[in-house]
């Protein structure tokens, strides 16, 4: 469990100075709270004496105020230090956690559901904080004041000290016992959490479908049996605490006992003064925490121990595609072999690619050259390998070595961040963010120029549509984009790929859920804003694919026709059957 807190060892090296200033201010609370049954000692044997006069006393008191006052500044202190240096490492924690899923890969996506790394990011967290801030807080008060407060109660009564704490061992023990079970019952409980996050996001992002198939009672079923199993988790968690407490209640008060039995005669005696045996009352109070804490201490280890393998699985995960490790850092702009800047020549060498964990192959012996400056057009049917190919470019998938070049060098010798700068892609599954229609534009352009903004949400037509929005392009698109249609999610999807400063652009079928006159207009515009450019346009509409430099018919992921437009009707095949088929549809569109 312990080997789990290596991850946090930078951060608490960083910020060792807090630590070592949150420790000293502990300490001085500590000694403070030490002092203070000594004044009360000496004032109660003062009172008592007989000869008590208020010049013998304020003194006393005016201490015990100015210790109480530096316990107080000392307690806010210690929290200032050690809270802030643990909230400070939650954050960086986070962050980086953060920054690696977005380096990690669409494999370990298809294997690890949203929810659950949502309450690795959360609740998880908030467990590490505890461990590296109040944890170390237990530990030091268990283990400083146990010793102080020992030396000082077997310093003036060794029987009466022995007698009374006999039971705070037992205490120790069972908080420690309980620590084991209640660190693995604490896992489960996250794991809970992690299954009813999960539930929750599936089910609020697939509200549509829900509506649809009217199965808002089904999931509503389903969410409160993972929010009562979450429940039933967390009530065994508490059983658990529930009998800790009363337990640890009883016993201290078995110890308060003690010492009222043995030092209450004692005082009697005369061996112990009333002084005394307050101050031990006191030093006995202060001593069941220290015990206590001990348990806590070791209960937050075994929580956060649980909580850090849980997110130091994500963190020891590696993505599937990386840069080549003798590459310099992103250089800019892109550069090809020659150093200069890159121009968008495709060559496909004796490709084929199957997808990790399958034998069959989703492309076979593809060979292929695209001229910079060119139009590619891709047709075929669901699951002939379009997507494929295209992904393989930008590395979104990872191609055989030796198989893919741009500009003459293997896709796989350029650094991501340089190679994925060169490639502007619009795919088929469009992601807008939640956010304005200006806002989604723009992230696609990297200095934010407003009237290049305006020319590419002009070439993909969406500005057309600003006037019928109630914030032109202000207007927030809501989650996903929920808020616009198919077609205006895809054009505005165009114009952010568009506002990029990319020397390849792919269009993964991107023109599907407009119609035919918008296709025509965004096709119009694009050819001239692209000019220089290389261009990949997937469609099932020959009307996109026969302004097209050449076309290449993929079927069971090899190439089955290639050509120009015209090269390809005049031969038989899927791509001249497709085009009568659609002229056909076109003709009686235009009776009706």
């Amino acid at each position: 469990m312990l080997k789990e807190f290596r991850t946090l060892i930078p951060y608490v090296k960083k910020r060792i100075l807090q630590y070592l200033a949150g420790l000293f201010f502990l300490l001085v609370t500590n000694g403070g709270q030490l002092y203070l049954p000594q004044l009360l000692r000496r004032a109660i044997d003062t009172i008592v004496s007989g000869t008590f006069t208020m010049r013998s006393i304020i003194p006393i008191v005016l201490w015990m105020v100015g210790i109480a006052v530096i316990v107080a500044a000392g307690r806010y202190l210690w929290r200032y230090f050690l809270g802030g240096a643990s909230r400070h490492i939650e954050a960086e924690l986070r962050e980086r956690l953060f920054v690696h899923l977005q380096a990690l890969s669409s494999t370990f996506y298809g294997k690890m559901k949203t929810g659950d790394i949502m309450a690795r990011m959360t609740n998880d967290m908030n467990a590490v904080r505890q461990a590296s801030g109040f944890a170390l807080v237990s530990f030091v008060d268990g283990f400083f004041m146990t010793i102080a407060i020992l030396a000082i109660m077997l310093s003036r009564s060794p029987r009466l000290t022995l007698l009374s704490i006999s039971p705070l061992p037992i205490i120790t023990i069972g908080v420690i016992s309980f620590g084991r079970v209640i660190g693995e019952q604490f896992r489960r409980v996250q794991e809970g959490f992690s299954e009813l996050s999960d539930m929750a996001q599936e089910s609020l992002t697939g509200i549509r479908v829900l509506k649809t198939f009217v199965r808002e009672s089904t999931f509503g079923k389903r969410f409160l049996e993972k929010n009562m199993d979450y429940s039933n988790r967390n009530m065994v968690l508490v059983r658990t605490w529930g009998v800790l407490f009363p337990a640890v209640g009883f016993l201290a008060g078995i110890t308060t006992l003690i010492l009222i039995l043995v030092g209450g005669r004692a005082v009697i005696e005369g061996s112990l003064s009333p002084g005394e045996f307050t101050a031990f009352l006191a030093y006995l109070q202060m001593l069941i925490w220290p015990m206590l804490g001990a348990g806590f201490t070791i209960n937050m280890i075994q929580r956060a121990g649980a909580s850090l393998s849980r997110i130091n699985r994500i963190l020891d995960e590696q993505p599937d595609i990386r840069s080549p490790e003798q590459q310099p850092p992103e250089p800019e702009p892109a550069t090809g072999p020659a150093g200069q800047p890159v121009r968008g020549e495709i060559r496909i060498r004796n490709l084929s690619y199957a997808y990790p964990g399958t034998e069959r192959a989703a492309l076979r012996y593809i060979d292929l050259e695209v001229p910079a400056g060119s139009i590619l057009g891709i047709l075929g049917k669901t699951g002939s390998g379009k997507s494929t190919l295209v992904q393989l470019l930008p590395r979104i998938l990872d191609p055989p070595p030796g198989t893919v070049f741009l500009d003459g060098r293997d896709v796989r010798l350029y650094p991501l961040a340089e190679l994925r700068n060169s490639v502007s892609m619009v795919p088929q599954d469009t992601f807008l963010f939640s956010t304005s229609i200006r806002e989604n534009i723009a992230f696609g352009s990297r200095n934010g120029d407003e009237r290049l903004i305006r020319q590419v949400a002009g070439i993909s037509t969406i500005e057309r549509d600003y006037s019928t929005f109630p914030a032109g392009a202000q207007t927030i698109v809501g989650e996903r984009g929920i808020s616009l249609s198919g077609g205006q999610k895809q054009r505005v999807a165009i114009s952010r790929a568009l506002a990029s400063d990319a020397c390849l652009y792919i269009f993964d079928d991107s023109l599907s859920s407009v119609d035919t006159e918008t296709e025509d207009a965004i096709i119009r515009g694009l050819l001239p804003f692209l000019r220089g450019k290389t261009l990949i346009l997937i469609s099932h509409r020959i009307s996109a694919l026969k302004t097209a430099d050449q076309v290449i018919v993929l079927e069971n992921g090899r190439i089955v026709q290639q050509g120009t437009h015209e090269q390809l009707l005049e031969q038989k095949g899927f791509y001249a059957d497709i085009y009568r088929l659609q002229q056909l549809e076109e003709a009686l569109r235009k009776k009706k």
